[in-house]
């Protein structure tokens, strides 16, 4: 789990039944746009699949947030843009300006078959400007870092998060022939280059 502290005039969103137990007097409300700008936020987190709406956390307190026992990472943005998958979204500042991308407009084809075949969603929500965000994976996370020349491969199921001038690609690393009757797994691998971090969860479970 994760404490956060709730002040006079900040806002934090938290995914909805993420509450775990608070002190003070702290207020409650479910959010449609979590963080996200006017209609075209909406719109972007219905596309997105999101319907459930984030819940805005708001007084003065603090609140413990978690959610299936899962493992907690907190990241903290100073300036950059977080690029997270969206179930794995726990809570974060409302200082953040959230937003939605599309991961197949960098991965062509491929970005398509992620969906279809690993089960990952193609929209992966981002996070950007100055403030702190939790997220969550399963057994664990571990910061890779991706260095020009050097771009580091993840499998889909394992990918919690990156942060950075990073660009990422969808591959087979079998042939089409080898996949056919598989779900997910080592069929495909997400290439991620550039400069910055990848967070990599300890198990390929899905949260």
């Amino acid at each position: 789990m994760v404490e956060a502290q709730v002040q006079p005039g900040q806002t934090l969103f938290s995914q909805r039944g993420a509450m775990l137990a608070y002190r003070g007097e702290v207020r409650f409300t479910p959010s449609i746009t979590g963080g996200q700008r006017g209609v075209m936020g909406m719109i972007g987190r219905r596309v997105a699949g999101e319907a459930t709406p984030l819940m805005t956390v708001e007084g003065s307190g603090t609140v413990m947030f978690g959610h299936g026992g899962h493992h907690v990472e907190v990241i903290h943005l100073s300036g950059e843009t977080l690029y997270v998958e969206a179930d794995r979204l726990l809570a974060f500042d409302g200082s953040l300006r959230q937003g939605t991308m599309f991961m197949g407009s960098q991965g062509g084809v491929m970005g398509i078959v992620r969906g279809q075949v690993t089960g990952q969603g193609l929209f992966t929500t981002t996070l950007e400007g100055h403030g702190s965000a939790a997220v969550m994976a399963h057994g664990g996370v571990i910061q890779l870092p991706i260095t020009p020349g050097r771009p580091v491969h993840v499998d889909p199921q394992a990918y919690v998060a990156h942060r950075g001038d990073v660009r990422n690609k969808l591959s087979a690393a079998l042939g089409w022939r080898e996949m056919v009757g598989r779900g997910s797994g080592e069929a495909f691998q997400l290439e991620l280059s550039g400069s910055g971090t990848v967070y990599v969860q300890a198990s390929e479970e899905k949260l």
